[in-house]
């Protein structure tokens, strides 16, 4: 049986909400939130940058923001380590993919998005300190 994954797909890294919340707490990574700016102004991770990584969506599809990488590249050098979030986990696999094909060394997704860090014992405690 063959597999889901197609020749090109670019490996991701990807990590959980409690040792996304390690390497956050330890200042070791940056956090680059790809909701669209109205979603990343309801709440957001501290210190978050955000760079939306589609325009628009809407009940015709989404538009994707052509210039994504290179918004990325103004904030962090290819050897920045940073976290990827979006609200779920999906739209931050494919920012994630799209940043380690265009050469970015220590980037990697945080699995389950922001959702998963609200829920997250470590993220909780670190908010009421």
């Amino acid at each position: 049986m063959g597999s889901l994954r197609s020749s090109t797909s670019t490996a991701v890294d990807s990590v959980d909400a409690e040792a996304a919340c390690a390497l956050l707490a330890l200042e070791q990574y940056g956090y680059v939130d790809v909701r669209m700016w109205e979603d990343f102004e309801k709440g957001h991770v501290a210190g978050a940058r955000n760079v939306p990584y589609y325009l628009s969506v809407t009940p015709h599809g989404k538009e994707r923001n052509p210039d994504f990488v290179d918004q990325v590249a103004a904030l962090h050098s290819k050897e920045d380590r940073f976290l990827v979030g979006c609200r779920s986990g999906v739209r931050s696999r494919l920012a994630t993919a799209d940043l380690v094909a265009a050469g970015f060394a220590n980037v990697k997704n945080l699995e389950g998005g922001y959702l998963s860090l609200l829920k997250s014992a470590s993220y909780q405690a670190a908010s009421h300190q």
